[in-house]
């Protein structure tokens, strides 16, 4: 029996095309993934993603805990603060990559991937059985059941978030409206009788904003959000669009790029281990590899002249001859196809000087934007 967010009729009513994905039944399309992929890159859309895990560290041993199981350095982070991150097993391979949150002093709220809610639970609750940092204490839940969510990525999407969620935040990063929000932060607003979460992170390439709360909530914003946006050209998009956005910007999935066979460095995200911060689950073999290289890398290769992502290189399995693929923007841009090359290839390329979206390699995609 597939899981259902607390949209699923939303998405019923407006004709989305409902798939199996990570155990969830998601629209992965409404219209065309070619008019939702254009939707974000050129106004704005609207995601489901209650399908994703979230998880809260809190106590005094939280630091030395997240700082021993992921690979960035969570000291960084202040209250209202994010940053992109990985956890790796004793092979440096990837049990999952993630984003970590600092709420406030003390208190973190991990976002993880669907599919991954089990065995990232497990695996973090294991290894906080294992923690010991003195009489320290440490509080691990999977608080996934509590929240459901949407993302609103796109360029317009500043002009009307604001009128979406009204008024300054009461908790995490403290600003008197949405939009002074910057990128990786998250704040706490009061919405109708109670409140929301949220951040300004983004996986399309675009400025965007992502939003949950207690199902009813999400399930108000929805409606709110599509309504509001409406003047500004906002589309309900799926998970095709998803994945069309974050691979035309060199973005990993897990699952793809990412598996625990494949570690940090060789998928071409080591910019987010952090070596120099002490030892941490998986370093040896991360240090190793930096320091003399790797046998297999990943490789991103701009190569489709007929604007579709093939089935073979697309995360959501045979999505691109179901759906048809989807295009980068018609007038500027090639779509992307990702290929895993081994024995040491050159470092990946990312082709397309279009936008500002598309003119960097994946590198330089994640040093800029998305590193906390």
């Amino acid at each position: 029996m597939l899981k259902r967010t607390s949209l699923y009729a939303a998405h019923q009513k407006l004709g989305g095309k409902l798939i199996e994905f990570g155990g969830w039944e998601m629209p992965v399309q409404y219209t065309s993934i070619t008019d939702e992929h254009l939707a974000v890159r050129t106004a704005a859309g609207v995601f489901d993603i209650s399908h994703m895990g979230e998880v809260t560290v809190s106590g005094l041993g939280a630091v030395a805990f997240l700082n021993r199981v992921l690979t960035n350095d969570i000291r960084k982070l202040t209250p209202g603060q994010g940053q992109y991150t990985l956890m790796c097993n004793e092979r440096g391979g990837v049990v999952d990559d993630l984003y970590a949150y600092q709420l406030s002093a003390g208190v973190y709220f991990l976002i993880i991937n669907a599919s991954r809610i089990p065995d990232d639970v497990a695996w973090l609750q294991a290894r906080a059985t294992e923690f010991k940092q003195g009489d320290q204490d440490l509080n691990l839940t999977d608080a996934s059941h509590n929240y459901a969510a949407v993302a609103v990525q796109g360029p317009r999407v500043k002009d009307f978030i604001n009128d979406c969620i009204p008024g300054a935040s009461i908790s995490a990063k403290r600003v008197v409206c949405v939009t002074e929000l910057k990128k990786n932060e998250i704040g706490g607003f009061p919405f109708q009788k109670g409140s929301v979460l949220v951040s300004r992170t983004g996986y399309t390439g675009e400025d965007g904003f992502e939003i949950l709360g207690e199902d009813a909530a999400i399930q108000q914003i929805w409606d709110i959000v599509l309504a509001k946006g409406a003047a500004f050209g906002v589309k309900p998009c799926g998970l095709g669009a998803r994945d069309t956005l974050r691979t035309e910007v060199c973005y990993p999935l897990y699952g793809h790029e990412l598996d625990e066979n494949t570690t940090p460095i060789e998928a071409g995200v080591g910019f987010f281990v952090a070596l120099d911060k002490g030892e941490f689950i998986g370093r040896p073999v991360l240090a190793e590899q930096k320091a003399n290289g790797v046998k297999k890398k990943e490789k991103m290769r701009g190569v489709q002249d007929d604007g579709k992502i093939r089935a073979t290189a697309s995360p959501l399995s045979d999505l691109g001859e179901r759906c048809g693929g989807g295009p980068s923007r018609e007038r500027h841009a090639k779509s992307v196809a990702l290929h895993r090359h081994r024995h040491g290839l050159r470092a990946a390329r990312f082709r397309k000087a279009g936008n500002k979206h598309r003119n960097r390699n994946p590198r330089q995609t994640c040093a800029r934007g998305r590193r906390g």
